[in-house]
């Protein structure tokens, strides 16, 4: 019998209607007692969402949720690569890594701020965006979340940055910065919008655990937390 992903016999389940539905187990060889009804099977997909989400943004909101996690901590700008060694070689390190750390504490901050709208994004799939995750690839879930939802996460979390910056004196740590750097001699470097570039990594970072917490239902039980992602992806083994 070929075997199957759960997690791609549940969109085939949920998508199928009732005519199409028997048809389609038996084209991938499963029995139709295997079959989980369509309203379990498209509950089941929701809950998949709402888990990975809602374990995404509790990963990254929380102090440390960035700062501590080296593959979406929050780094100098790329731009001012040259003006941070410069500010360490004179001396000014600790000044370098306490504006690092205030950038990730903004975003730990503002990360909460995604779960609404995950969830909103969920209440109103459409058939057209389910066949688009059921014929992509292992994080097609979390590509969906990001095209449908960045430009409402880019305006939630900017005012939420930009206060959270200030709340922790990142924006004049920055101004401070750039005026200790432009009075070493031959020193060049140009100022960016730094609330603008702490939005842009915030949403990276989440969407890069949001993709994680994807794969982890996709492939481990362990990460079947309810009763009904048990039911509906403990149906078969990948």
């Amino acid at each position: 019998m070929r075997q199957l992903s759960p997690w791609l016999a549940l969109f085939l389940i949920a998508l199928s209607g009732c005519a199409e539905l028997d048809q389609s187990l038996r084209l991938l060889g499963l029995p139709q007692s295997a079959a989980l009804t369509q309203d379990k099977a498209a509950a089941g997909l929701k809950e998949a969402l709402r888990v990975g989400t809602g374990n995404a943004t509790t990963l990254t909101g929380k102090p440390d949720g960035y700062f501590r996690n080296a593959a979406i901590k929050i780094l100098m700008p790329d731009q001012l690569q040259a003006f941070e060694k410069g500010l360490r070689v004179f001396g000014f390190g600790p000044q370098v890594d306490e504006f690092v750390l205030s950038m990730n504490r903004a975003a730990e901050r503002a990360a909460p701020q995604a779960k609404d709208i995950f969830l909103g994004a969920i209440a109103t799939m459409t058939f057209a965006d389910a066949q688009q995750i059921l014929s992509g690839g292992e994080t097609a879930a979390t590509d969906y979340f990001r095209s449908k939802t960045t430009a409402q996460l880019t305006a939630a979390f900017h005012p939420q940055v930009a206060r959270a910056m200030n709340e922790v004196g990142v924006t004049r740590q920055y101004k401070d910065l750039v005026r200790q750097f432009k009075a070493i001699p031959f020193a060049k470097t140009e100022l960016i919008d730094i609330d603008q570039y702490v939005v842009g990594k915030s949403l990276e970072g989440l969407f890069l655990m949001l993709g994680r917490e994807e794969q982890a239902i996709r492939q481990d039980p362990a990460a079947r937390v309810t009763p009904l992602l048990k039911e509906v992806f403990g149906r078969r083994t990948p």
